[in-house]
This record gives structure tokens, sequence and C-alpha cells, in this order.
């Protein structure tokens, strides 16, 4: 099993990410959090990993800190959640501002993340109440950040919020909504992401 991967970081493709060890690249899929938070291509990182056999495929997911590990792991016991609507809540939202919504029952503001339905939310309540600790104070921060290499910055964003389970012509829209002349490609998925979120 593959806990933890330390080397050279190739390429970032939301969600996708080439990281060379030792020779060999290791492809990974991680959150929004992460990726927003990684170094530039050619520096070394440090990844915790989740590694996934399933009958007809094996996967290796990234996490930079081990509070988004331990949540990605705790989401999939969730019945109905898989790792793409686990993924898909750490980059709308961080950890500590999830289990806040999660103490609360607030299942309006779940169902503003991409793929999670009322049913959904509401299971994720039941089940994660009792395993989740954080903070019940403040407003919970929705929505989370990546980049990467397709085209303009626009193009990717767009494309990084397909991954995250947006319809295309959504995610054009929210692109079009927020994007400035001059933002960097994070910074127009923050605001897309902040957008479709209702902050």
């Amino acid at each position: 099993m593959i806990g933890r991967l330390r080397g050279t970081l190739i390429s970032r493709q939301p969600p996708w990410l080439l990281v060379e060890v030792g020779g060999v690249g290791y492809q990974l899929e991680a959150p929004m959090s992460t990726i927003y938070d990684l170094p530039g291509l050619g520096q070394e990182v440090i990844l915790l990993t989740h590694y996934a056999v399933k009958e007809d495929s094996v996967a290796l997911y990234g996490f930079l800190r081990e509070s988004e590990r331990g949540l990605f792991r705790q989401l999939q016991k969730v019945s109905g959640i898989g790792a793409k609507i686990a993924l898909a809540v750490l980059s709308a939202i961080n950890t500590s501002d999830f289990a806040r919504l999660i103490q609360l029952g607030d299942v309006t503001a779940l169902t503003k993340i991409p793929g999670v339905g009322k049913k959904t939310a509401e299971r994720m309540v039941v089940e994660l109440r009792d395993k989740l600790d954080g903070p019940v104070a403040g407003p919970p921060v929705l929505g989370g950040a990546g980049a990467s290499p397709p085209s303009s910055p626009a193009d990717e964003a767009a494309a990084a919020l397909q991954q995250l389970g947006y319809k295309p012509p959504e995610a054009l829209r929210l692109i079009q909504k927020v994007a400035a002349e001059g933002d960097d490609v994070e910074s127009i998925i923050r605001k897309a992401l902040r957008a479709a979120l209702g902050n």
C-alpha cells in the first residue's frame, strides 16, 4: 500500500497530478484544495496518498493535509458516496467548515456542492455527525481553487469546474459571470465556486 510520496511535480492538470519518484511517474487525482497549494512544476512535493483497488481499476489519490485525506476516507464510508463526490466536497469547502455544516445538519448548504443531492446530504449528516469534529462558529467558506495548463485561464478554469461535476454550459456561465481581465486560473476558479455556492 502506498501511503506517502515524495518527488518532483511533473504535471498538474486538475484533477490529475503526475509526480516522479525515483524515475517512476505516479499519476494521482487530488482535490482543488491540494492542487491550489502545490509548488510550481519541477519542484519537490510531499503528498499523503490513498490507494484504492477495485475489481476493474487501481487509483491513487493525493493530499497535502492529513485532515483532507481523513475526510476523503470518511466520506466514502457514507452509502452512495464514491471518490468523485468525496473529491468534489474537498474542492468546494475546507474540512472544518464541512464538519460545521454536518454538526448543524445544514442539508441546504451541503446540496450546493456538485454531485450532492438532498438524499446524499441527509445521509452525510446522519452518518458523519458523530465522527467529525469542527468549529460551530463563523460562516462556512465555500469554494476551493485549482490550476493547470490547457490554454487560456478561462478555458483552464472551465475544464477544472467540469472535472468537479459541473456541466459544460454551467461551467461556462460561471466563468463568464466572474472572470475579469488579468485574472489567473486560481482566481477564476475560486470566484466561480463561490458564486455557484452563493458566496
